[in-house]
């Protein structure tokens, strides 16, 4: 998809001089992905090449089992979409993986194609129930919205998983109270997300155990990570491939749109190993599964967290994605049609399986 992002960027130009019909006017855009406009809007509608909108698309629930598993919505507060793989030891119940997307904190949807082709195949592959959710946007809602948003579903989840089953009216709720086992919780997240599952994970650990029983945060796996610094690593200013998916106009933007107002890329937030952030020695985390792609703008910074992860003596372990670039295995074009993209994805899978099954 090498060619999708030059062609989103030479749209982009067109369209931030653009006059909508209602007078509006595009005063910023981040590469086809979102534009504002002067009266303080904002447009997420996709409005880059045509070719990548496929992933964009809506996947509805099913209760009938597809390729071994289905899915189910449960509107609330947060809504929970849920993914249930179908087993063949009815009387276990299965780890609970909570993903919590990416997006630079500004945009995406986990209904979207390009994450339900990957959960749906990770909650068969672990088996693990799959719990995913809607998180705030930036602009309208700056960090730490989205990390009180992360911390809402394992709430949620908690209390779901622990009612009596006799309370639970919606059918796709008993289905994820029977299934869950509330003691075996991973949260997974990608780019930023990965983020988040930093922070969320911190929060859940400056809690304490009591306070969130019977539920515990086993373990936690940041996917390429929107770990950064102020200053430009070498990673972000070497030749990287063209991708859609993530440019440095998009790390800068979206950033400057999520960080509370006046904050750099030196926040605790994108860099919670750096000296404005607590010591990582007193945050209180769970084992650590970090994946990083050895052609990522931010490969270093990744690698850097996980050095800073070590130092502090925390347990993480390292999978390195050789070849590939930020997000990849999100690209169902590519993880269908490039044997080195499918091969690397099932690594990332295969890794998390083993991860899971080991905590």
């Amino acid at each position: 998809m090498a060619t999708l992002a030059t062609e989103s960027r030479q749209k982009q130009q067109h369209q931030t001089a653009a006059v909508l019909p209602d007078g509006r006017k595009v005063v910023d855009e981040v590469s086809g992905w979102l534009r504002v406009f002067d009266d303080g809007s904002i447009d997420r509608t996709w409005t880059g090449p045509p070719e990548a909108l496929p992933l964009m698309q809506h996947v509805e629930p099913y209760a009938v089992p597809r390729d071994g598993h289905t899915l189910h919505d449960l509107p609330g507060e947060p809504n929970l979409r849920v993914y249930l793989p179908e087993t063949k030891d009815s009387a276990g119940r299965l780890p609970v993986i909570v993903q919590l997307h990416g997006g630079g904190f500004c945009i995406s949807d986990p209904s979207w194609t390009l994450y339900h082709h990957f959960y749906a195949r990770l909650a068969c592959a672990v088996p693990a129930v799959v719990v995913t959710a809607q998180l705030p946007l930036a602009p309208e809602h700056r960090l730490p919205a989205q990390i009180y948003s992360g911390v809402d579903v394992l709430r949620r989840l908690r209390t779901i998983v622990t009612s009596d089953a006799v309370a639970l009216e919606d059918p796709a709720a008993k289905l994820l109270r029977e299934a869950s086992d509330l003691t075996r919780v991973f949260l997974v997240g990608d780019s930023s997300g990965g983020n988040l599952v930093h922070h969320v994970a911190a929060r859940v650990g400056a809690d304490g155990a009591q306070v969130w029983a019977p539920l515990r945060v086993a373990g936690g796996v940041p996917i390429h990570p929107g770990f950064v610094r102020a200053e430009r690593s070498k990673s972000e200013l070497q030749a990287t491939a063209d991708s859609v998916f993530f440019t440095l106009d998009m790390l800068d933007k979206f950033l400057a749109m999520a960080l509370p107002e006046g904050a750099t890329k030196d926040h605790p937030y994108t860099c919670p190993m750096g000296p404005n952030a607590p010591p990582l020695e007193s945050v209180a985390l769970p084992p650590m599964l970090v994946s990083v792609a050895e052609k990522d703008l931010i490969r270093d910074t990744n690698l850097e967290y996980c050095d800073a992860l070590r130092a502090a003596g925390k347990e993480v372990e390292v999978l390195i994605n050789r070849d590939m670039s930020h997000s990849f295995y999100l690209n169902k074009f590519a993880v269908d049609m490039d044997p080195t993209t499918g091969e690397r994805t099932q690594e990332l899978i295969d890794a998390i399986k083993s991860f899971v099954s080991r905590h």
